[in-house]
């Protein structure tokens, strides 16, 4: 390998997947330096979503996390981490080969599955609000802020006083933000009267309504429609880059209607159940545009469940003629857009119920910590190398010693 350009090697591996190239640093001193550098993982991050190779499939299930290769369902790697203990580790996000977990609102991490690597948040205590004494439902949400270059954290945790069982309209709530740039957390005060909604009605059905849909920079949260309460359908947005809240528009004809959302090919997408016989997928092609929703596919209730509960578009298949689903947080099928058949995707040893999340294979975190580490590493090296020329230029004038003009 010595004999090879340096620019060949470096071609040849950003079409590997991450775990090979975890175990290729130590081919060399060269490729040590290649595979940690910023600027190769993430030109190794843009190829990988640029070509759609190394997918995979992250599996949660009640005992179950583990990883399935999109193209070899038949290879399941069970996903160790530090964060684990022996409850139940919530996994609340996705995005760039990294993921949220969580084991409370205070033991919170940032995970890439593919090296290993794991940042840990500072823990960050409720701050409960005058007359609040314990916490209700924790909604979380993560995602990359492309504006500032940051990946964030949402912490959202409903507050009640009194009986923890009781329920009244209006619960107090603490909102917070990590930036993992700054590795600091920041309060949000600035919210929409919606959000204290979002906090009351029926996530625990479907738990996954309370992790934040990324899409066009934002977070988002389905605001469901509940007679004598609220009149209909509300999407909220928290925008990564500006930090604030507010509501995104969808079809009127929508505000009634079964929805969740999603997204889909790098869109947000919207899902409206219609009695549980078929669901009708939207998507928004142009962002924050109302006029660019249009309703995308249909998809008929398949003959192999009994009901019809909750289904989510994952992927497009390579030719785009097929959709990758996820139906009832219990299985994986491919759906084809012409012949409108079902195809079961079939994962080795996995028969129990499991939620799905794509993950794509990527060395952010680097392979020796998080890139805010790699930052300071370069700049600390950058100020040692200036330093030491400073020195050299000033020993050398020492060493010319002075002439004496009389």
């Amino acid at each position: 390998m010595a004999n090879i350009p340096m620019d060949i090697i470096t071609d040849l591996f950003l079409r590997l997947p991450a775990t090979t190239l975890v175990r290729y640093r130590i081919l060399s001193k060269p490729c040590f330096s290649l595979i940690d550098s910023p600027n190769f993982i993430e030109s190794h991050l843009n190829q990988t979503l640029q070509s759609g190779d190394h997918l995979m499939i992250l599996l949660r299930g009640p005992r179950l996390l583990c990883t399935v290769n999109l193209d070899s369902p038949d290879k399941v790697t069970d996903v160790e981490h530090p964060l684990k203990t022996g409850g139940l580790t919530e996994v609340f996000g996705s995005c760039n080969g990294l993921i949220g977990l969580s084991n409370s609102p205070t033991d919170i991490a940032i995970f890439n599955p593919s090296t290993r690597q794991i940042h840990r948040l500072p823990a960050e205590s409720v701050d409960f609000p005058e007359g609040s004494t314990t916490r209700g439902y924790v909604f979380y949400g993560f995602g990359y802020d492309s504006v500032n270059d940051d990946y964030k954290v949402v912490r959202m945790v409903q507050c009640k006083g009194g009986k923890a069982d009781e329920l009244v309209f209006g619960f107090p709530y603490e909102i917070k933000v990590f930036s993992l740039k700054k590795n600091s957390w920041k309060r949000i005060t600035r919210v929409i009267p919606a959000i204290q909604l979002l906090f009351y009605f029926y996530y625990h059905l479907l738990y996954r309504r309370g992790y934040g849909v990324l899409a066009s920079n934002s977070l988002h949260w389905v605001l469901p429609r509940r007679p004598g309460l609220i009149a209909f359908n509300a999407i909220i947005r928290f925008d990564l880059d500006t930090e604030e809240f507010g509501i995104l528009d969808f079809p009127e004809d929508l505000a009634h209607e079964n929805i969740d959302i999603g997204v889909l090919d790098g869109c947000l997408c919207l899902m409206c159940n219609h009695e549980f016989s078929y669901v009708d997928v939207w998507i928004m092609k142009e962002y924050k545009v109302e006029g660019s929703w249009s309703k995308l596919f249909r998809v008929p209730k398949p003959k192999s469940v009994e009901s019809f509960d909750f289904m989510r578009p994952l992927l497009y298949s390579k030719e785009r003629d097929k959709i990758l689903l996820e139906i009832n947080n219990a299985k994986l099928v491919w759906f084809d857009l012409k012949s409108k058949r079902f195809r079961t995707l079939r994962i080795k040893d996995c028969d129990s119920s499991y939620s799905a999340e794509l993950l794509v294979s990527s060395l952010v975190l680097g392979c020796k910590g998080d890139p805010t580490e790699v930052m300071r590493r370069k700049e600390r090296l950058a100020r040692e190398d200036k330093i030491m020329q400073e020195r050299n230029k000033r020993d050398d004038f020492l060493s010319k010693g002075f002439k004496l003009v009389l």
